[in-house]
């Protein structure tokens, strides 16, 4: 179960819309072993698609640098669909690479609706799980 505050979860959402028609991508930090998500970081999507996403790799290199010096891991990377529900695509699968992560996709396209979903992504395997949004 993910269990994230009301003020990340606007900030993803926040992101997704602003990006958009491009897919917004970003990490939140938190400290390392404790599933909890505390630092939000949103990133650029180098590919500026508005069907995928990739982390800029210079900036995605000094994000990590940065949790590992402050004792941090992603414990969540989320990204936005732009005119899709929020379930992982098969790119989405393919280049999941921490297995420990929530994976957050938002799809907030739709003024009137936001769909917020978090899967563990490991060995190809998608598994949802709940979110629970506390103030």
């Amino acid at each position: 179960m993910l269990t994230i505050t009301r003020a990340l979860y606007d900030k993803i959402v926040a992101h997704a819309r602003a990006d958009h028609p491009d897919e917004a991508c970003g990490v939140i930090a938190g400290p390392a072993g404790s599933d909890r998500p505390e630092r939000f970081i949103a990133m650029t999507n180098a590919a500026r698609s508005p069907t995928f996403y990739e982390f800029d790799s210079t900036e995605q290199f000094r994000v990590w640098r940065e949790m590992d010096d402050r004792g941090e891991e992603p414990v969540v990377i989320y990204h936005s669909h732009t005119a899709t529900g929020a379930y992982p695509s098969r790119t989405d699968i393919n280049l999941a690479a921490e297995p420990g992560a929530h994976y957050v996709l938002v799809a907030a396209w739709n003024e009137n609706a936001i769909e917020f979903r978090s899967y563990r992504i490991a060995d190809g395997e998608v598994t949802e799980e709940p979110v629970t949004v506390v103030e």
